[in-house]
């Protein structure tokens, strides 16, 4: 008896199990889907903000879907994009479809475009029709030298937002991927402002060159995680 009380004492020396929870920390934080009325409300009121040109409007969608309500990582926004930029005819209602059709089906593709679109044609109309009378002051001239800083930092951000998860991803992957993803930007950037190449030339060589260059990345990264945990203890 005595000898089961001690053997009922003694610390168990097995390994207990460890759950690893591999679900990722988006799942916890994604909202869930928009109703069709409420995504028509969410692109109406950008297409009421819309003013900047393109930058200002691909800044509003991103901070909308992305940020404020979650709906989609920053990762997948920039890779939708990417797609779109890839695709003939006008980029904003390529991504206007995609996230319509990702997050309500057929009918948020029809209440996205109509939401996008339909506000913004009117301002422009409203404004282009008075225009003409006011085109010649020189406070417009003055607003308008105004504007395009603003519309120049306003690209700007547009491309950091895009520009960080690559960088994420290369400093996860080792320096090497990380000084290879900047030099692949600053290469693209020269591209376009000194060589002056059509964008999409530059879109489809940086597509192809992407594949060389990137394609082993998931495995290298694999390498180096196994690496450190052969030399951990």
């Amino acid at each position: 008896m005595n000898n089961f009380h001690a053997d009922r004492q003694k610390p168990s020396t097995q390994p207990l199990p460890v759950t690893v929870d591999t679900t990722p920390a988006l799942q916890e934080t994604r909202e869930p889907p928009p109703s069709v009325w409420e995504l028509l409300r969410i692109w109406a009121l950008i297409g009421l903000q819309s003013f900047g040109g393109g930058s200002s409007t691909l800044l509003l969608i991103q901070r909308e879907f992305t940020e404020r309500h979650r709906w989609l990582t920053i990762e997948e926004f920039a890779r939708d994009w990417n797609l779109c930029i890839m695709t003939p005819g006008i980029n904003l209602v390529a991504i206007t479809v995609l996230i319509g059709r990702k997050l309500a089906g057929s009918w948020g593709v029809l209440v996205s475009l109509l939401g996008l679109l339909l506000p913004s044609a009117a301002i422009t109309t409203l404004i282009a029709a008075g225009f003409q009378e006011i085109q010649h002051l020189a406070f417009v001239d003055a607003m308008f030298r105004g504007v395009v800083p603003a519309t120049a930092g306003i690209m700007l951000v547009v491309a950091i937002n895009f520009a960080r998860p690559l960088l994420k991803q290369g400093y996860q992957e080792g320096i090497g991927m990380l000084l290879l993803s900047l030099a692949f930007i600053a290469l693209v950037t020269l591209a376009l402002i000194v060589g002056k190449i059509a964008v999409v030339f530059v879109v489809v060589a940086s597509a192809l060159a992407g594949r060389l260059l990137f394609v082993r990345a998931p495995s290298l990264a694999t390498a180096e995680q196994q690496s450190d945990n052969k030399e951990q203890p």
